[in-house]
């Protein structure tokens, strides 16, 4: 970022901590006359060094409430943790006239006129102000305000003050829209002191409408001020930081938030950075060491039992990715304390008969398998293909007895549209034993639901479901069960080591013998609008070869706001989008499709109407399905072979990747049409390039990732805005994270209770967070 002031000629400037005036004061009339931030009477005490420290005691209950209500933050270390998001190098003094375009600057000038008019368009005013260099030629530079209050009260003609923004061109001109300002007492400091302090960089912080950056800025420098920095006990391990050659966290602290240049704020990031990631790897870390130190009930299964038999009567030979996962299993579920492992695989990899191998061993143990999804319809999918590839094998006999052999057991299936009297029969076969493996939705989370004895839980697309969920399910059990986690959403390696460090990982990417290629295109109706009539013709054909389409919508109804999903940031507000009751009326009088079979699919229908239209769809008795995102894992219909979906650029990365999963399943060629409307250049269309180039699952989680700007990695939101992660960036830093799980993993193998490690265990608990906790807890 290349970023320059312009120098007053013949003036004299006075220094300004930042983008707000001295005196200004903080949190509209909290702070006191001389400009601290602090408030007289506030209960400030000078020294404290309690990182927990409540802020209202150090700058007044006005200001730390209103920190709290913008940014969340309640204590010392919350707020010395806020750290600046950029910083505005001033670099050499330079006139306006020379300012570059387009590039983020500060100048420093004097308001050589202000006005107020009104606004034509809408209520409200702006403001124009002229400044100048006083250095002739092209020397002044006009700034709008809208809604400028502050401005026009404080930017008076004579004013020396910095003004913080972009510089672009509007009818021909030069101008300035909304900047950052700080108004500085030019009685003060001498023209080179001046530059000097022109010349520190500004530092930005993530801020809000209520709260700009200035106020934050003069808050912290208080805090800095207030707290005895030198007796922070320092969560860096002495001998990391002589290693690494860290600053010591005075003075990191000092140089992150006021650093006098760029070297600064530069070396001060790289520590934290560091300790960021320190502080996350050795939570997953202890966590992972925790779990391997609690009793499970080793289940090392049988040589003749149901997994033998299973083997021997697949129709198909496992990939070796399949066989050397399951060796891998096999090993984890006999030892005697929990497996926990995350299980990767690509669409169509053969997770389910991987996980379903683990269950059998289980089995075989006199134990029973859970296995949870997030939606009906998945989980009768799972019921349906886990029947039919047991066989003879899915039916009969109780654990612990003959009948759990060779012989079978029994699959349950629960969830919580099921009539009464089909709930109770699974609540029995759960609790009696009967059922070896019980398959359900949110439902296997009731209170009434009892195991005989729950062994392993495998989570399908275990992103749908909180730490709470998981651990019912895991209080089921007598013991601490096994627990595998699948997904199908590839997971970039520096995720992986971010969010499931606590976990094992295995992927999958080889592919079943034969598994069909799919062919994905970008279909542009803004280039080529008569392509929406060769849609439905292409939908005929692969009607009348026998085969079976997908058309999927982004909506249900009018009444609908889509399928969930956040929309993309750079979506077209406002826009419409293909709706499913709309498309089926459509696709019902369109000529290329006379005679076709077609049926919708949602998740608001009833549970019976979908499970009676996915089995219908599922046995041939339907051409054409018009469906949301329901379908988006786990549906496994062969005969499908072509999926378009309306609107395309709706949906991120990887719900498109899982989406065209469903067709070429069953050994015929699949094709996957992107339809949009949106003109060629427009952002979104990227996502749609990218899924169209390869069908590497992993190649589009890095691109997706990068378009997304890691969204919040550690949060509850998986669409982008700003991350919880502070410094580290999963994709960049790839070096840092496991130079750090490297030390989190020593540190934790050397003392597991970090009793040695106390101030890195505060850490801890100030960073994680009870949201940021859940969601580490979700592995």
């Amino acid at each position: 970022m290349s970023t320059r002031s312009a120098k007053p000629s013949g003036t004299a400037a006075a220094a300004g901590s930042g983008l707000g005036g001295a005196g200004a004061g903080f949190a509209g009339g909290d702070g006191p006359a001389d400009g601290t931030g602090l408030a007289p009477g506030s209960g400030l005490i000078h020294g404290t060094s309690d990182i927990a420290f409540p802020l209202e005691r150090l700058i007044g209950k006005a200001s730390a409430t209103s920190i709290e209500k913008s940014l969340g933050l309640r204590s010392v270390g919350e707020l010395l943790h806020h750290f600046p998001r950029r910083y505005l190098n001033r670099g050499e003094l330079t006139p306006i006239d020379q300012v570059p375009l387009n590039e983020d600057v500060t100048i420093l000038a004097r308001v050589l006129s202000l006005s107020t008019r009104s606004m034509r368009a809408r209520k409200g005013t702006i403001t124009d102000v002229v400044i100048t260099d006083d250095s002739g030629g092209l020397s002044s530079l006009k700034i709008s305000f809208f809604n400028g209050w502050k401005a026009q009260k404080e930017l008076q003609t004579g004013t020396l003050a910095m003004f913080s923004g972009k510089v672009t061109v509007f009818n021909h001109a030069r101008s300035l829209t909304n900047p950052d300002f700080s108004v500085l007492p030019d009685d003060e400091l001498s023209g080179q002191e001046a530059e000097l302090q022109a010349q520190r960089p500004v530092p930005v912080y993530p801020a809000t409408a209520k709260l700009p950056s200035w106020k934050i800025q003069r808050a912290v420098e208080s805090v800095l001020r207030a707290v005895d920095l030198e007796k922070l006990p320092d969560p860096l391990p002495a001998q990391i930081v002589a290693r690494e050659k860290f600053l010591s966290l005075p003075n990191a602290y000092q140089l992150i938030h006021t650093p006098s240049a760029p070297e600064d704020w530069q070396r001060a990031r790289d520590r934290f950075r560091y300790q960021e990631a320190l502080v996350l790897q050795t939570a997953l870390a202890r966590r992972r060491a925790q779990a391997a130190a609690e009793d499970a009930t080793a289940r090392r299964g049988t040589p003749d039992g149901l997994l033998a038999a299973f083997d021997a009567a697949l129709p198909f030979t496992l990939t070796a990715g399949q066989r050397d996962v399951g060796e891998v299993l096999a090993r984890e579920l006999a030892a005697d304390h929990p497996m926990n492992r995350l299980l990767q695989g690509e669409v169509g990899s053969g997770k389910t008969v991987v996980a379903l191998r683990a269950m059998l061993q289980v089995i075989d143990s006199g134990g029973q398998a859970a296995l949870l999804a997030p939606t009906e319809v998945l989980a009768a999918q799972h019921y349906q293909s886990i029947r039919a590839i047991l066989g003879p094998l899915g039916e009969g006999g109780l654990l612990g007895s003959v009948g759990s052999g060779p012989d079978g057991t029994a699959v349950t299936l629960l969830t919580g549209s099921m009539p009464a009297a089909a709930r109770k029969r699974a609540l029995l076969d759960a609790a009696s034993g009967m059922a070896g493996i019980v398959i359900g939705t949110h439902a296997l989370l009731s209170d009434t639901v009892q195991f005989f004895d729950l062994g392993l839980i495998v989570v399908d697309e275990q992103h749908r479901f909180g730490v709470e969920q998981r651990d019912v399910l895991r209080s089921k059990a007598s013991k601490p069960p096994h627990l595998l986690v699948m997904t199908a959403t590839p997971i970039p390696r520096t995720v992986a080591m971010t969010v499931f460090g606590d976990l094992e990982t295995s992927v999958l990417t080889e592919l079943p013998a034969g598994r069909a290629p799919i062919s994905t295109h970008v279909v542009g109706l803004a280039e080529h609008p008569g392509w929406v009539a060769r849609l439905w013709s292409r939908s005929r054909e692969e009607i009348a070869a026998g085969h079976q389409v997908y058309v999927v919508c982004p909506k249900i109804g009018s009444d609908d706001d889509g399928d969930g999903s956040a929309p993309p940031e750079d979506d077209a507000p406002g826009r419409p989008l293909a709706e499913v009751a709309t498309v089926v009326e459509l696709l019902q009088t369109e000529p290329a499709l006379a005679g076709t079979r077609i049926a919708a699919l949602h998740g608001k229908l009833d549970a019976t109407v979908k499970s009676e239209t996915m089995a219908s769809f599922a046995a041939g008795n339907l051409d054409l399905l018009v469906s949301t995102t329901v379908i988006e894992v786990g549906v496994d219909v062969h005969n499908a072979t072509l999926m378009v979906i309306l609107d395309a650029d709706r949906f991120g990365i990887s719900q498109l990747h899982q989406l065209r999963g469903r067709v070429g399943r069953g050994g015929l060629p699949g094709t996957c049409l992107l339809v949009t409307s949106l003109e060629v250049g427009h952002p979104s269309r990227r996502r749609l390039d990218a899924v169209a180039a390869t069908t590497d699952g992993f190649v589009l989680s890095q691109e997706d990732l990068k378009l997304r700007r890691e969204g919040d990695i550690l949060g509850a939101s998986q669409s982008g805005g700003r991350s919880t992660l502070r410094l580290l960036r999963v994709l960049q830093h790839e070096d840092i994270i496991a130079k750090a799980r490297e030390d989190a993993w020593k540190i934790v193998a050397k003392d597991p209770q970090l009793r040695a490690y106390s101030a890195l265990e505060a850490a801890i608990e100030e960073y994680l967070n009870p949201e940021k906790e859940a969601f580490l807890e979700r592995g």
